[in-house]
């Protein structure tokens, strides 16, 4: 009896555990998201690419574990067992997501619960979905492509859902949480089921299908005819929403099958949620004959609502998801881009409470933090600017905070002459306790010294070819009284350039290993 409650509260006993790790907000950690929000998959005939868990297996760990931190006794399995039955009885996205959020497996996020509320609207959408029965092996379904008739109109087939983001964005939990909450005609045993597979294991299944069936008609003597609608018929009969995780096109075999592929799932009634590194117009870039591939792509755009999962960074590793860190120029728009960017990092971090007016102590004095959470800061230009902080000022708060944001960069004029210098002092301690700098600004980050005067720009693009930084940042002579200001200019513009960049994200990253979670 013991061994199976343990089991049974497998799931809540792995959440638990990675709540205690602290699990990132919006990519916690696979097992633990899995164990709260996978079901079973509707399997049939065509399998999904991973494993069964081995829940015996993961109760014994658990037991482990537990017992370390002084958790494993039968009131806390009994707990843990409530748990998972709570959990469990959450019949769509947004009540599993807000139970999830209240338990401390996920952190809430804004950014996130909008994406949730998307999952909640296709939810919605599938409850009501009736997509009726699937003919029989026997009957034919593709008289003369492409004017056959589909089993169900086109215009009562809900739109299939299309998620894009970039690696650690969490993709693969958000389909896990929409597949564990299908509307019951849609789970296993259900009406109609569904399948939950990579794409990957998905096409290879799918080859080997059309190879069975390609040969089967040639023994019948029908060698020419389409293999497609049957191959479709089949799938479509495994469960009629179709989940894959992980849709890439890498070759052209699949560029060219994909178009002809969707089309016939739709005939029979299946609606998919699909999930991506990319946009759909970006599938396939630079593929050979990638022309022939266009109308898929637009088949896509068509047939799925895109959305894009990015908050512009992979939360625990920015640095090999970070296409842009600098910009501009202000407006409603860049500023939502910050908000995102900060909230995301901030959740990330080993310390995510955020706190407002914080106070740096050095040698008596404080410096006022308006915004962070333990290792991620947020100013303005004017914050770090207008106050009459000094280069020790400025060491210390990039002692303390791996990741700043800095926004509301003006252009700078004559009458901020200290301000500019004092950016570029900011700059220089940012650069030299290996910082990750966000930032938006009026314009180009590099222009924000602006000036029209040709032999000082001559003499100041020189510099900049030099040190490799961009040479159209258009300096203002007057800003600075000195060929050394000149140049801490150009330094400056030339490091700003280096920390815009994947190499300078990684050496960011290894000097503070065990900052983010």
């Amino acid at each position: 009896m013991y061994t199976r409650r343990l089991t049974a509260s497998v799931n809540a006993a792995r959440a638990l555990r990675s709540a205690r790790a602290a699990t990132p907000a919006v990519r916690p950690t696979p097992r633990a998201v899995a164990a709260q929000t996978q079901r079973p998959t509707q399997t049939r005939s065509l399998q999904t690419s991973a494993p069964l868990l081995d829940l015996h297996a993961q109760a014994q760990d658990v037991v482990t574990d537990d017992a370390k931190s002084g958790m494993g006794s039968h009131a806390a399995a009994e707990k843990k067992m409530q748990d998972a039955e709570a959990a469990a009885s959450f019949s769509d996205p947004m009540t599993r997501y807000e139970y999830l959020v209240r338990t401390g497996v996920l952190r809430a996020d804004p950014y996130q619960k909008e994406i949730i509320q998307k999952l909640q609207d296709f939810h919605e959408e599938l409850r009501h979905y009736d997509p009726g029965p699937i003919p029989d092996g026997d009957t034919k379904v593709e008289p003369s492509f492409p004017d056959h008739e589909p089993i169900i109109p086109l215009e009562q087939v809900p739109k299939g859902l299309y998620l894009y983001g970039s690696v650690g964005t969490g993709k693969t939990m958000l389909m896990d949480l929409f597949h564990s909450t299908l509307p019951q005609q849609f789970r296993k045993g259900g009406k109609y089921g569904s399948t939950r597979v990579h794409f990957h294991a998905f096409m290879i299944e799918v080859m080997k299908r059309m190879h069975a069936v390609t040969e089967k008609y040639a023994a019948e003597g029908d060698g020419k005819r389409d293999a497609m609608p049957e191959v479709a018929r089949s799938i479509a009969a495994d469960g009629r929403v179709l989940c894959f995780d992980e849709f890439q096109v890498t070759d052209i075999v699949t560029a060219m099958m994909l178009r002809v592929l969707f089309e016939r799932l739709t005939d029979f009634g299946v609606v998919s949620f699909i999930t991506s590194n990319r946009h759909p117009d970006e599938l396939y870039q630079n593929g050979l004959q990638r022309e022939l591939f266009i109308p898929a792509i637009d088949l896509i755009k068509e047939r799925f609502n895109v959305v894009d999962l990015d908050s512009g960074t992979d939360y625990r590793k920015i640095p090999r998801t970070l296409t842009k860190v600098y910009y501009h120029p202000l407006g409603p728009e860049t500023t939502s881009e910050m908000d995102k960017l900060f909230n995301g990092l901030a959740s990330a971090d080993v310390d995510p409470e955020i706190r407002l007016g914080r106070k740096l102590s050095l040698w008596g004095r404080e410096v006022a933090v308006p915004e962070s959470s333990g290792h991620v800061a947020r100013f303005t230009f004017d914050d770090l600017c207008n106050r009459p902080l000094s280069a020790s000022d400025y060491l210390e708060i990039t002692k303390n905070f791996h990741t700043i944001f800095v926004e509301d960069i003006p252009k700078l004029t004559l009458s901020e002459r200290d301000q500019a210098r004092r950016f570029i002092t900011f700059v220089d301690a940012a650069y030299e306790m290996k910082v990750k700098l966000f930032a938006s600004s009026d314009g180009p980050l590099y222009t924000i010294f602006s000036a029209d005067d040709p032999e000082t720009q001559h003499a100041v693009t020189q510099k900049l070819q030099e040190m490799g930084a961009p040479t159209d940042a258009n300096i203002n002579h007057e800003l600075f009284s000195s060929d050394e200001e000149l140049f801490a200019f150009a330094r400056c513009v030339s490091r700003l350039t280096q920390m815009a960049t994947k190499e300078w994200a990684d050496e960011c990253s290894a000097a503070h290993p065990d900052e983010f979670k």
